[in-house]
């Protein structure tokens, strides 16, 4: 099959596309035929070795951890999934090597979902992750509840256009940080205020926002945002972030920190609401197979609004 591969650490022009073997299908495993991938964040990190301490990784090793498509096989062991059957997952293992930048990807069916009916397949490759992520943080990590206030940063990004969207469908009243420019689309994702990251006092500007302070926040960014995020919660709030694990050592808010893990019953979860209109997808640019080093060039640039997906 054709993958993207890279056979050491280092920038994006260390990926290549060539042939490598099939990946090979376990007992209770499902292989799927990449149609899309979605292009993370994380799979910048993996190609620079910025995980490798957290697994263990194997060369020649292909990207990816997204993938929409078809299944194309079963093992003995699956009992509701056949090939034919539209599909997609997050395809994160114990090690990374074999990954979704290809033409085919193996997975366990505990991580494998029908697709999204409503959406093209390039739009459900754009969504394990990030949704994966984004329900994690907000259902399991802030417990948000109806009547609550959430702050959501990087609003307009991969995860967190998702979770503004999965915030108000749970009933709470959203908050996010965005550029100025992306203010009137994360407005539309149904966020009931935006502010600008890059205004003077951002902490200021989110206590206008919201003067009772906020239930919950999602720290998609450390740093200054979570900072941020963390001096407008009220006692006892909930900050749950995806980049930092010792937001658990917090005193006076309930720190959180979400890794995602891979779910098929989250992802039908997913689907059913892309498919009652209650979530979309926004996909700023499609690029074939062959431009992945382009792709992940691109995320580097950072502004990405919603999310770059590799049609295969």
């Amino acid at each position: 099959m054709r993958a993207i591969v890279i056979d050491e650490f280092g920038d994006a022009d260390r990926m290549q596309l060539r042939e490598v073997d099939d990946p090979k299908v376990g007992p209770d495993s499902v292989l799927i035929r990449v149609q899309a991938a979605g292009i993370n964040p994380v799979d910048t990190k993996i190609r620079q070795g910025r995980l490798e301490g957290g697994f263990p990784h194997h060369f020649p090793l292909v990207l990816g951890w997204d993938a929409a498509g078809v299944v194309e096989a079963v093992g003995p062991a699956v009992v509701d999934l056949e090939p034919g059957d539209p599909v997609y997952a997050y395809c994160r293992k114990t090690e990374i090597a074999a990954g979704t930048y290809a033409e085919l990807a193996a997975m366990p069916a505990g991580a494998v979902a029908r697709r999204p009916r409503s959406v093209d397949v390039v739009h459900a490759g754009g969504l394990p992750l990030v949704g994966l992520t984004a329900w994690q943080a907000l259902v399991e990590g802030a417990r948000v509840e109806a009547g609550q206030t959430v702050l959501v940063t990087a609003a307009s990004g991969g995860v967190g256009h998702v979770a503004v969207q999965i915030a108000r469908d749970l009933g709470a009243r959203v908050v996010g940080t965005a550029s100025e420019r992306n203010h009137d689309f994360v407005r539309s994702l149904g966020a009931d205020a935006v502010v600008d990251y890059g205004a003077q006092d951002v902490e200021a500007a989110l206590r206008e926002a919201a003067p009772e302070g906020f239930d919950a926040a999602l720290d998609l960014v450390g740093g200054d945002g979570q900072a941020q995020a963390e001096a407008v919660l009220k006692d006892g709030g909930a900050l749950v972030s995806i980049v930092d694990p010792s937001v658990k050592e917090r005193s006076r808010v309930r720190g959180h920190y979400t890794f995602v893990r891979p779910s098929a019953a989250e992802l039908v979860e997913l689907a059913e609401r892309v498919d009652d209109g209650r979530l979309r997808v926004e996909v700023q640019e499609t690029l074939p197979l062959e431009r992945a080093a382009d792709a992940h060039r691109l995320l580097e640039r950072g502004h990405v609004r919603g999310k770059v997906v590799l049609e295969v």
